[in-house]
């Protein structure tokens, strides 16, 4: 079989890394790795279909998908995953003690369709009682003016969502006191500045987060890996070559968290860290594959729907490449 050349492009995440430097091999192909930072990536793959294999959203995916107009074949691989508590901040002079307390606020989102706002809206929703319509929401860049989405909404008419003001950044209005809170993956460059009465919703994020995990069993994906389709139907295999590959290299990345003889991560407590992580979630606490993931992908079709995202309620088996549901099994 003649070998084929693919560029894979994703951020230099510790599990893809054996791919990157050549100790795991892509069965079949020549592999050029670009490593690139998620927003770059994103905007290369969704515009310009650029890459053979690319790191995609999993929300814009969704969404793509709902309408027909996916160019990128998802693979059950999760190369991004993150519990999105930490990810809401707050002026504290507004009287929000609570994510209750979020209804009829003003709230700013980079793009409102992102997997990290659409994570955090449903937990609001869920935990809290506050669906995203009884919030006011406002769109833009969070540090440089101009984000969009990348697809358009499906919202139902009179949903409350503007853009921001001509020039305004998310980080400038929520310092500002133009708006109440912020849901976004990155810390806006307000938050602890000296002076300025911004926090996050939950400081201690991490016993949160923890506590939502025990409770649903869920951990949400934000990022998975994408194969272009037009190269996957002339290659159908390349499917289970990836899955493979990255399976393979996760699993490296597993045993350096639990390297003790010599650290490999520059935390003194990582092992420990790992060890509980292991206890609340599981053996294998980040997995690739369907079965492991059913419950957190329905969550996330149903957030998806009921949002204004996805045009539709998606089943979790037309999420991902035919081939791949059952490859990491492999």
């Amino acid at each position: 079989m003649t070998r084929r050349s693919i560029t894979i492009a994703a951020w230099d995440y510790d599990r893809v890394r054996a791919i990157m430097d050549g100790r795991v091999a892509v069965e079949g192909c020549d592999v050029n790795f670009l490593p690139l930072a998620p927003e770059e990536c994103f905007h290369r793959t969704y515009l310009n279909r650029e890459f053979e294999v690319a790191e995609i959203g999993f929300s814009p995916h969704l969404i793509a998908l709902s309408r027909g107009t996916n160019d990128y074949v998802a693979l059950p691989i999760f190369l991004s995953r993150m519990y999105r508590h930490s990810a809401i901040y707050i002026r504290t002079d507004r009287g929000i003690a609570t994510a209750a307390d979020l209804h009829g606020k003003r709230v700013g989102v980079p793009e409102y369709q992102m997997s990290a706002a659409m994570w955090a809206r449903g937990m609001v929703q869920d935990d809290h009682g506050v669906p995203p319509a009884a919030m006011r929401w406002f769109q833009g860049g969070l540090e440089v003016p101009g984000r969009k989405d990348k697809f358009p909404l499906n919202l139902p008419a009179g949903f409350p969502l503007a853009p921001v003001p001509e020039g305004a950044t998310l980080s400038g209005m929520l310092a500002a006191g133009e708006l109440d809170a912020v849901f976004s993956a990155r810390a806006p460059s307000c938050y602890r500045q000296p002076g300025v009465p911004v926090a996050r919703l939950f400081e201690d994020y991490a016993s949160a987060e923890r506590a939502y995990a025990k409770r649903t069993g869920i951990f949400p994906i934000m990022h998975a890996l994408g194969v272009r389709a037009d190269v996957l139907a002339a290659a159908p295999w390349l499917a289970m070559s990836l899955c493979k590959a990255f399976g393979q290299a996760k699993k490296l990345a597993d045993q350096d968290l639990f390297e003790v003889t010599a650290l490999k991560i520059g935390l003194p407590w990582i092992g420990d860290e790992a060890m509980r992580t292991r206890e609340l979630m599981g053996e294998d606490f980040w997995p690739y594959g369907v079965e492991p993931n059913r419950r957190t992908l329905e969550t996330m079709a149903r957030y998806s729907f009921e949002q204004g995202l996805a045009t539709r309620l998606l089943a979790v088996e037309e999420m991902f490449a035919p081939a791949s549901l059952e490859a990491i099994k492999v």
